[in-house]
């Protein structure tokens, strides 16, 4: 039973277990701070599932998520920010889809992290620019979330730098960016479905790892509790500047 299971997971048992973990962590992560699953899954299995099958078994994962925390979601967002950020991110994805025919996609990635690492370290040093907690800096964040998204994967950090600028409550910002990914959700499954990239094999690893996704989702939506709101914002940059680390030191060794 194990090896026919393995055999059609395309995995070994040392892979599927490091996965598991990998996926109920990630799960955990998501669950507190509302975002980071699909970059922390894409950092610890690069390895042993290429870009290409994990993206969309991320995507899976990241709309079990979405539905799980949607009701909180949809109660406690900033409806304004959760929709201008979905909707001016759906009309960047196809720039930054178009943008990768002419640029190269580890300098498009290299500079999507860099930019994060900036932006993130400017706002652990609260010299955060001015111009984000504008109206016009929601749009154009999501915009660029948008193209980022095309362009390297990491619309979902954009936003939350956008976010977590605002200096809102946890429980708002966090909400926020929860009802974010369920909105974006649906503009994915058009491009991954347009690519070819959400096939069965996908479908049959998402399902498998569901179980440890749903855990982690849990335990880390019960972590999220008003003694350990205060730190919520720091958390979050910290996991930001983690994240954008580790895609550039991935991109070095990769070379």
């Amino acid at each position: 039973m194990l090896d026919t299971l393995q055999s059609s997971l395309a995995l070994t048992s040392g892979e599927l277990a490091i996965s598991a973990v990998a996926v109920l962590l990630a799960g955990l992560v998501r669950g507190f701070a509302g975002f980071g699953l699909s970059a922390l899954i894409m950092a610890s299995l690069v390895l042993i599932m290429p870009p290409s099958t994990l993206i969309p078994v991320c995507f899976l994962l990241e709309a079990m998520a979405s539905l799980i925390m949607f009701r909180g979601g949809l109660r406690q967002a900033n409806q304004t920010i959760a929709w201008g950020l979905a909707i001016t991110s759906a009309i960047g994805v196809p720039v930054g889809l178009l943008a990768t025919i002419t640029l190269p996609s580890d300098l498009s990635r290299t500079i999507a992290l860099c930019l994060i690492l900036i932006l993130a370290g400017l706002q652990w040093l609260n010299k955060s620019p001015a111009f984000l907690a504008t109206r016009n800096g929601l749009y154009l964040s999501g915009f660029v979330a948008g193209v980022s998204t095309g362009l390297a994967g990491v619309g979902g950090m954009v936003v939350a730098l956008y976010v977590l600028a605002q200096k809102a409550p946890a429980v708002q910002m966090r909400a926020s960016l929860v009802m974010y990914l369920f909105l974006g959700m649906f503009t994915s499954v058009i491009w991954l479905s347009l690519s070819g990239l959400l096939d069965t094999l996908a479908l049959k690893r998402a399902v498998m790892l569901s179980p440890m996704l749903i855990i982690g989702v849990l335990v880390g939506t019960a972590l999220f509790k008003p003694s350990l709101q205060q730190f919520y914002r720091q958390f979050c940059l910290t996991l930001l500047l983690v994240l954008a680390l580790a895609g550039l030191a991935r991109l070095a060794l990769a070379r």
